[in-house]
Parts: C-alpha cells; structure tokens; sequence
C-alpha cells in the first residue's frame, strides 16, 4: 500500500477531528434530556432490590449534581479519578460526572489486586477513588496518595455497612444544583483504561473525548442502532466492551440499556422478555452458558460475539455478528454488516473507518490471502485511535511505526474474498475469558518470589475460557516440597484471579529455540486441553 505524504496524513487527520469540533461527551446525553427528556435511558436491574429506571433527564441532572459534589471537594478540570465499581448505577453516575467536569474516569478491573491499584494510583496521580464496601479497605490502604475515598452503600444493589475507615459517603457527594456546562473540547482527556501488554505492567489507555464519541457513532453506524432499541450490558463498565460498544452506541443512538451487576445465565431469557431487548454484544463464554435452556420467542436482530457462528444462529434464533477491536481502537476495527455477515468463523471485514495491512510475521512484506499474518490498523490519533499510552512515552514509540500503523499484537488471516479470521495472540499474550493477559506480567510476580531460577507461562486451551495460564518453573536448590502451591498463593495476593496460574509444573530444564529463547511452543504441546 502506498504510504501518505506527511502532508496528506495530517488533512485526513484534521478532517476527521473536525467532525467532532464543538462537542464532547456531556453534550452527547444533554443532546437527548433535551428532546426526549422523559425517555428511558438505563434500566439498573439487580440482582437483590427492585429495578430503577433513569430517563435522559433525570440521569443527566444527577451526574451533573455528582459532578458539582466532586467539584465541591477539590477535584478539577483534568484531574485523574479512580472508579472501582463493579457495574452498578453508582459507576454510571460517577463515570459521566467525570466527562461533565472534565476529570479523567479512571475506571479499573475489579478483579485486580492491591499491587494492581496502587500503581494505577500513582500512575495517574488520582486525587481521589470511588469505590463499593468490598472494596474499601483495599482502595483506601493501595490508593493512599488519594485526598479521599467515596464509597457506596451498597455492593451492587446488596445493601453493605462502610468499613471502619475514613470514607465519604457517596450520597453525601451530590451537590445541591447541577455543575454548568463547560465549553465543550472535543480534545480533552476523557477516561483511562488499562489494558495488558507486553510489560509486567498494563498501559494507560487514554482516551479523548472525541474518542467517546467516535465509539458511540461508528458502533451505531456499524449496527444500524435506532432510538427504539433496547440491550442488556453484563459485561463489566470498566472495559471497553460494555462501554465503548454498548453504553455509549446507546446513548448516541437515543436507545435504552438495561444494566446487571454481572452475567447471570439463569436471569438472561427472563431479562431478555421482560424488556423486549433487540441487540445484545457478549462473548461465547456467556452464549455457551445458556446454550441448555430453552430458547423463547425474542425480538433479538443479532448478537454479536467475535465470530460469525451460524450454529449459534440456528440455536438462539437469531443473527450473529463478527467484530474485532480493542480498546485502542474504541469500536470496531473489523466488523460483519448485520445483513452480509460472511463466512463460518469470520470476524467480518476491515471496518470503511480505518486501514488495516496484515504483515509477514519475518517482516518482509504483506501476507498474502490465506496467510497468517500481525494484524497492523491505522486511524487517527486521539480521533478513531486511542489518543496516547498515559505517560509511557517508549510504549506511544513502539506502538506505532513511521507511517502511523499501530501494532495490534494479534495474528489474523485474510482469505481471497476479504473475510477476516482471528488466528492468534502474538507478543506472548493470552486469552483469558474476554480478559487479555500479558504472560510476562505473571512471571514478573513468579520471579519476585525468589524461589525460582526460571519461569515460563504459557496458554492452556480450555473449553469456555478460550485459555487458561501455566507455569513452568525451575525452581532453587532447596526449594519447599509444596513449592507449586506456595507460588499460586503468592500469586494470588500479588494478581487479579485470571492470571492466576491454574497449575505451576517444576521441571529441571526449560526446552530451547534459537537464540537460546524459552522454546513455548513445545510447552504448550504437552497441555492437553482442559474439555470438560
């Protein structure tokens, strides 16, 4: 492909910025309180309690009350705020409070550990955290540069006393009137997620706000969303799945979102009717899970999993949708068309938004069709592209080449009609349920412990998890007999559960490949998959 003059990358650029000029995300939700005030917006369905639903205006003026509180206690405009919820009513009011303000919503895996937190605290220098009562006393003690912790009453809809430690109350947060509205700076810094690489570190993926709104118009482009569609987001808030593919889409759209705390099988066809719901973005995991019960009569026109599956439409009735992305590309990089969804096992095509080049993985050209190849994809900074890794600068460097083509880390395979297929992670990274997982990042944690000469983690297939991790470790002379379970404890402080080793296998020697590298191929030869 022939590369852009510097000169042509940087009108496309502008052209694209321009789009969203004079907007941000407040303006997205005032757009709507404004024309369909007392249209339901989010339907919060927990699991203990009744269900409340927010129309457009009643959620706009309690965010923007939340975000005159935060204003009220120090926070300011670009400040950084760590959001550690589980999905609750509470995370939505605190997430779009931050846009309103202009802070920066730092929201974070609720599955991670203290280690985990404290450097997401002062990675971003947060001024404060939100938090729930299960997770109090950790925020509090990992997040002690914070000027304080507000947390909520309750742990996803289950009412739950505050800790003794020194908490706001989140109630007490809200400010009598609303914040005003700021000038709205398309540009300005919206939200952080982090997110697995290479590193024994996640990266700060740092949005604009612009990049909030490409996710919410681009997806509903792509899945032709109307103002009568309703969805059912599970998936947790914090990644960019629930956010930028159903949340925001939703509210560009002027549709309706239901909200769970969590997936929950035995609730999804009695949700699903109750609601009348008509799209739905998942992963297999959670259609597996159902995949036992009976399917009833629904008014679904897709749902879109990763891969276009005509089993899975055969058995819930329904169209089912291929789609690629990441949070660095906020929506759908590749993506199937609703009505021409493609081929068995297809991820769709490469969206019209952005470029894609598929590379020899020896670096010597393009791979052919029907090559397995590095999955390359270009945008535009800050725009349809994630704006930078927060305060990584070698990250930003290795991240992008001299043409701006970002390096997706992922393996993929074109055929001769265009159909895009998912192959493989490259970097080492594996796939755990929908949570991406860096294997360097575990054996930072195994090699801490000082137990170990060596380590190497590898994937484990697994039926409903996709993969699972694997230690292979040499251990010290005089190591502990029960070496193995003292490592997978240690890594349970010191990592979220997903990354925790499912076995850790002692072994003399580690095999060989050239270069004298950890040969992890052979490994994984000798995991048979987990079936059952």
């Amino acid at each position: 492909m022939m590369e852009p003059t510097q000169e042509l990358a940087q009108e496309i650029g502008t052209s694209k910025e321009l789009s969203f000029k004079g907007l941000d995300v407040p303006w997205m939700l005032e757009r709507w309180a404004s024309e369909t005030p007392d249209k339901p917006m989010m339907i919060w369905e927990p699991f203990t309690g009744e269900p409340r639903t927010w129309t457009y205006s009643d959620f706009a003026q309690e965010a923007r009350r939340f975000a005159q509180g935060l204003s009220n206690k120090g926070v300011n405009t670009g400040d950084f705020v760590i959001i550690h919820l589980d999905n609750s009513q509470e995370f939505m009011v605190a997430w779009f409070a931050c846009a309103y303000l202009g802070a920066v919503a730092v929201s974070t895996n609720t599955r991670c550990v203290a280690r985990d937190l404290e450097y997401f605290s002062e990675h971003t220098n947060a001024v404060c955290a939100i938090t729930q009562p299960c997770f109090a006393e950790m925020i509090s003690d990992a997040c002690a540069g914070v000027n304080f912790v507000a947390c909520t009453d309750n742990n996803t809809g289950e009412p739950a006393a505050l800790p003794d430690r020194e908490l706001v109350p989140f109630s007490e947060i809200y400010a009598d009137n609303p914040i005003e509205l700021r000038p709205a700076d398309h540009m300005a810094n919206l939200s952080v997620q982090f997110t697995s690489g290479t590193t024994s570190r996640p990266k700060a993926v740092l949005w604009s706000h612009a990049n909030g709104l490409w996710a919410a118009k681009i997806g509903t482009a792509h899945l032709r969303l109307r103002q009568d569609d309703r969805t059912l987001i599970f998936l947790p808030l914090f990644h960019t799945n629930a956010q930028g593919w159903s949340m925001l889409p939703t509210i560009w759209s002027g549709g309706t979102f239901v909200l769970q705390p969590k997936f929950s099988g035995s609730r999804f066809w009695d949700v699903t009717k109750k609601y009348d719901l008509t799209w739905l973005s998942t992963i297999p995991f959670t259609l597996k899970a159902v995949m036992d019960q009976p399917v009833p009569d629904h008014n679904y026109r897709f749902m879109g999993v990763g891969a276009h599956i005509p089993p899975f439409e055969a058995h819930f009735k329904t169209k089912i949708l291929g789609w690629w992305g990441m949070t660095e590309t906020l929506t759908q990089g590749i993506v199937s068309d609703p009505d021409h969804r493609g081929v068995m096992g297809s991820m769709g095509r490469v969206a019209p938004e952005y470029d894609i080049q598929i590379r020899k993985p020896d670096g010597s050209g393009l791979a052919a069709p029907g090559e397995r190849g590095l999955l390359h994809i270009r945008g535009v900074r800050g725009v349809s592209l994630f704006k930078e890794y927060y305060r990584n600068d070698e990250a930003n460097e290795k991240a992008f080449d001299e043409h701006g083509w970002f390096d997706t880390g992922d393996i993929v395979m074109m055929d001769e009609d265009g159909n895009l297929f998912f192959s493989d992670r490259d970097k080492d990274m594996l796939k755990v349920g929908a949570e991406n997982v860096a294997a360097s990042e575990i054996e930072s944690v195994i090699n801490q412990t000082g137990w170990v000469s060596e380590c190497a983690v590898v994937a484990q297939k697994h039926y409903m998890l996709d993969e699972v991790p694997v230690a292979f470790v040499i251990p010290l002379p005089g190591a502990e007999e029960n070496l193995a379970e003292q490592i997978i404890d240690y890594c349970k402080v010191n990592l979220a559960d997903f990354k925790v080793p499912v076995q850790v296998i002692l072994v003399e020697a580690l095999p060989r490949s050239t270069l004298e590298k950890i040969a992890k191929a052979e490994l994984r030869s000798q995991l048979p998959a987990i079936e059952a």
